[in-house]
């Protein structure tokens, strides 16, 4: 071969390998790190001027993006809107790649890739109000069909309200998606699908698949539109049916409204009318349904609201999604007991209206009729909520007879704080002769805050003082606020007065002049997850503190989600450390047992709902170890400490004793250390086959005789437990 030849040869060679390698080079679109957006066009207030660089105010930690910099459109929160667009560029690659997270709002809360001025391809965020994570996600289009024409990338938000925000960052051009998951090109939808019918019976119960996307729906009489929620609507077969409490309207026509649906769907064609829940036989019987801890019929379920004890019964609201397994919509759900056990749940009380959906709030017997909505010897039930639409507000509803409410005509009853007040709780103050109402106030970049009003009538309100939190991501004295007052010791000569916020940790001090003065703070008694929002009972008879918390316990393939924790008595003691809060189960709890307490040799105990009690005396060196259902919950005497499935937590002797009691439910797993002063809720799934319970003792490394073992068995009381779901043969009815 010629030499020059085979030198050009060469060259040839490596330029074509040259020019291969860099087709196959991504090409970044942007990667949203600059000042401002550079050629990118921007409309709205939503975007800015410029990226965003995490999280914004008022905004969850926003993670998975690259770099420091991305497009984040709740600038000015939730009810901003804009567009952002791109310029023009050749789509000489297999796939466009980005990162995507917020809303999941169909064409409302989007990316779109824009040809030939026509929407080719759509993405939208991972959330419907529903994932409550900012992370966002990889994702991708197949854009080969478009070879050598020009696109361009808008991302878009219309959206108003929960999750109407867009996260993005990182968009290529490349011709390797790999497993990035694929946006396949839009459906053909139709808009503004509508179906009419004649209410003839109770329910309408709405098809829902979950994590399909999500749909407006409206639901009109006579013109007018008397119900709107967001829903993930099965366009065939669905995963459970969701119900509409239609009886206001019986005899008259419903016009339902989907905003958008992909053409062919069955949605509306498959709405059922009942005056029962679809798949009622198997109700409160779910392989997932905690058997004594309250959960929804159908539905996600988060706060615990407006507890309150009224005509005879405790009543529990709660922050209710009716029309989906995961956060949104949020009513306030219903439901009553006689003995804070057996539950009986309801319609929902407080429905979403044109000032927002209802976010959390508490209850008071308006004992004295000092708001006027009672009567002769009929003083109102008065719930207090925030009403979280634009602007936030306090709002108020009554009730004479406990299960029908009325908003009050004047609303809202405290304006706009900041963007972030919520969660109102209010009590009878007898030495100033006022209601007060502790509110939470999110300040941005702020110190976060208690406020504290007075109101002689519960329409009219006075800020009186101002207790200060943390900041950002310091979550002292963070959202859901309760405060009351709780004797030491059981002395009724010396009270003290306990403010406590979602996550559990809590104050101590005095309250005077609507003024609340905390002795000491940062305190925490519950150290276990999925814990939060907890309130107490107002107007509880005897006395009690009676506490109810949110478990974060999921129920994965159920038709509902989360539920409320056990009830339980708040107590404050002297302790080595200073006064500290106890908790101890109701007692009410204790009718649940089935049969007699079970001791000695545990080999042959077998039971799916579990109370275990142990009050023992350890050696210096001994590990207890306790299992039930597969749980391990290990005491460590040498430690003082408690370890739950692994999550450790100080548990110290008291007198040289330890004191645990132990429930275990089909989601669910409470410990409580200490005589209660140390708490350990957490979510737990135990194996349906596993039924067994045990106790192995540890002296350091050697292991106790068998006969030192039985002497700790002795000291065990474990009890079968029955199902709350049915109801009591003699029920505990106190009344006032």
């Amino acid at each position: 071969m010629n030499r020059s030849f085979a030198w050009v040869a060469m060259g040839l060679f490596f330029a074509l390998m040259t020019t291969v390698a860099a087709a196959t080079e991504p090409i970044l679109i942007a990667d949203f790190e600059g000042a401002d957006y550079g050629k990118w066009k921007v409309t709205g207030t939503a975007f800015g001027t410029g990226p965003a660089q995490g999280k914004l105010d008022g905004q969850m930690p926003v993670e998975g993006f690259q770099g420091n910099g991305l497009v984040n459109s709740f600038r000015g929160g939730d009810d901003a809107t804009g567009t952002l667009t791109s310029p023009s560029f050749p789509l000489d690659r297999a796939f466009i790649t980005f990162l995507i997270g917020g809303g999941g709002w169909a064409d409302e809360t989007c990316v779109n890739l824009i040809v030939n001025g026509q929407v080719v391809r759509t993405a939208t965020g991972p959330n419907t109000q529903a994932g409550n994570s900012e992370r966002l996600s990889p994702a991708a289009w197949d854009v080969r069909e478009f070879a050598g024409r020009e696109g361009t990338i808008e991302i878009i938000d219309r959206r108003q309200g929960g999750w109407g925000h867009l996260n993005v960052d990182q968009i290529e051009l490349t011709d390797d998606r790999g497993l990035i998951p694929l946006f396949l090109p839009p459906a053909p939808l139709a808009r503004n699908v509508t179906r009419q019918l004649v209410v003839d019976q109770k329910r309408l119960h709405f098809p829902v698949k979950n994590g399909a996307r999500s749909r407006v729906v409206t639901v009109s009489v006579e013109g007018k539109m008397v119900r709107r929620f967001d829903i993930e609507l099965a366009d065939a077969d669905p995963d459970w049916w969701a119900p509409l409490d239609v009886t206001p309207w019986a005899g008259k026509t419903l016009t339902i409204v989907a905003d958008v649906l992909p053409v062919g769907s069955k949605a509306l064609d498959t709405l059922k009318q009942a005056d029962t829940l679809v798949d009622a036989q198997d109700l409160y019987r779910e392989p997932l349904r905690s058997q004594f801890h309250f959960s929804p019929q159908r539905g996600w379920t988060n706060d615990p609201n407006g507890l309150v004890f009224f005509r005879g019964e405790y009543h529990l609201f709660f922050q209710h999604n009716p029309y989906g397994w995961n956060w949104g919509n949020m009513h306030w759900g219903h439901a009553t007991s006689s003995d804070l056990v057996h539950w009986e749940e309801h319609s929902e009380a407080l429905y979403p209206d044109e000032m927002g959906p209802m976010f959390s709030g508490s209850a008071v017997v308006d004992w004295k009729n000092t708001s006027g909505f009672g009567t002769a010897g009929e003083p109102p039930l008065v719930l207090i909520y925030t009403a979280a639409g634009n602007p936030t507000v306090q709002c108020i509803a009554y009730s004479l007879d406990g299960r029908t409410f009325t908003k009050y005509a004047a609303n809202p009853v405290i304006k706009q704080i900041s963007p972030g007040n919520r969660d109102p709780k209010v009590f009878w103050h007898e030495p100033t002769k006022a209601w007060i109402q502790v509110l939470y106030v999110e300040n941005p970049g702020k110190r976060h805050s208690i406020h504290l009003f007075q109101s002689p009538n519960l329409r009219d309100w006075t800020l009186s003082s101002v207790v200060e939190g943390g900041i950002d991501g310091d979550k002292y004295l963070f959202e859901c606020p309760d405060l009351f007052e709780l004797a030491v010791d059981g002395d009724q000569n010396n009270k003290k007065w306990v403010l406590t916020a979602a996550n559990s940790e809590y104050a101590i001090g005095g309250l005077t002049a609507g003024k609340f003065v905390p002795e000491v703070s940062r305190l925490a008694d519950v150290r276990g997850q999925g814990f939060y929002a907890a309130q107490t009972f107002s107007d509880v008879p005897d006395g009690r503190r009676i506490q109810i918390g949110w478990s974060q316990a999921p129920s994965p393939g159920m038709a509902f989600n989360q539920l409320q924790t056990l009830p339980c008595e708040l107590t404050l003691s002297t302790t080595p450390a200073g006064i500290r809060l106890r908790r101890t189960p109701v007692k009410e709890l204790e009718t649940l047992r089935d049969g007699p307490q079970h001791f000695g040799s545990l080999a042959s105990f077998r039971g799916e709902l579990i109370e275990l009690q142990a009050h023992f005396k350890p050696g210096p060196a001994e590990t207890i170890e306790f299992q039930l259902r597969g749980a391990k919950i290990l005491y460590d005497a040498l430690r003082q400490e408690i370890s739950v499935n692994g999550h450790r937590a100080p548990a110290p002797l008291i007198d040289g004793r330890q004191r645990l009691t132990i429930f275990v439910d089909r989601t669910m797993l409470e410990v409580f250390a200490s005589d209660g002063l140390t708490y350990v809720p957490l979510p737990f799934i135990p194996k349906a086959e596993d039924q067994s319970v045990s106790v192995t003792l540890h002296a350091g490394s050697a292991r106790l005789s068998a006969a030192e073992e039985a002497a700790i068995e002795q000291t065990l009381q474990v009890y079968r437990l029955k199902s709350c779901w049915t109801k009591p043969a003699s029920p505990r009815v106190n009344s006032k």
